[in-house]
């Protein structure tokens, strides 16, 4: 009874202290008069820069690939069928007709496809290409290559339907 009473009188008071004594003294006091009073802190300096990311709206680098001639003929995303003759790719989320142009880094050769379908799905990949267009760049024994692409035609813009 005699330690509530004594509990309640120091919460009161507000001298209570859970944990070691903490002494109240001014910023002046704790320093010696010798010492010239601290400077304001310096802001952070900017955090390097990040450096720049291998994909831009117009440019993009990673591997590519090429389909299998067993797809010639079937239906692609865009409804298209597959021609393995044709200069075409596969983007993710280019528009369907969207032209680009591809550079083996390798070799540095280069081709423009039209994006007629959606792929790749592997993370690493950035397109997937016709026969033809692998071809062009020299790719059909390596399978896989590094390339640029840098985007020089929009594709067309749809017409709205009649109502």
């Amino acid at each position: 009874m005699i330690r509530k009473s004594a509990i309640a009188i120091a919460l009161a008071l507000g001298t209570l202290v859970t944990g070691p004594a903490i002494a109240q003294t001014s910023p002046s006091a704790a320093k010696p008069e010798s010492q010239p009073p601290a400077a304001a802190p310096m802001p952070a300096a900017p955090a390097p820069a990040a450096p720049a990311p291998a994909a831009t709206a117009h440019r993009m680098e990673g591997l590519a690939a090429y389909y299998s001639s067993r797809l010639d003929g079937h239906k692609t995303a865009s409804g298209q069928r597959f021609d393995q003759k044709a200069l075409t790719g596969a983007h993710p989320t280019l528009a369907f007709g969207t032209k680009v142009k591809v550079t083996n880094t390798k070799n540095n050769r280069s081709v423009v496809v039209r994006i007629n379908d959606r792929g790749p799905t592997q993370p690493d990949r950035v397109i997937d290409l016709s026969r033809a267009a692998a071809g062009k760049l020299g790719m059909t024994r390596a399978g896989l290559v590094p390339v640029k692409l840098e985007v020089v035609a929009q594709a067309p813009a749809k017409r709205a339907r009649k109502s």
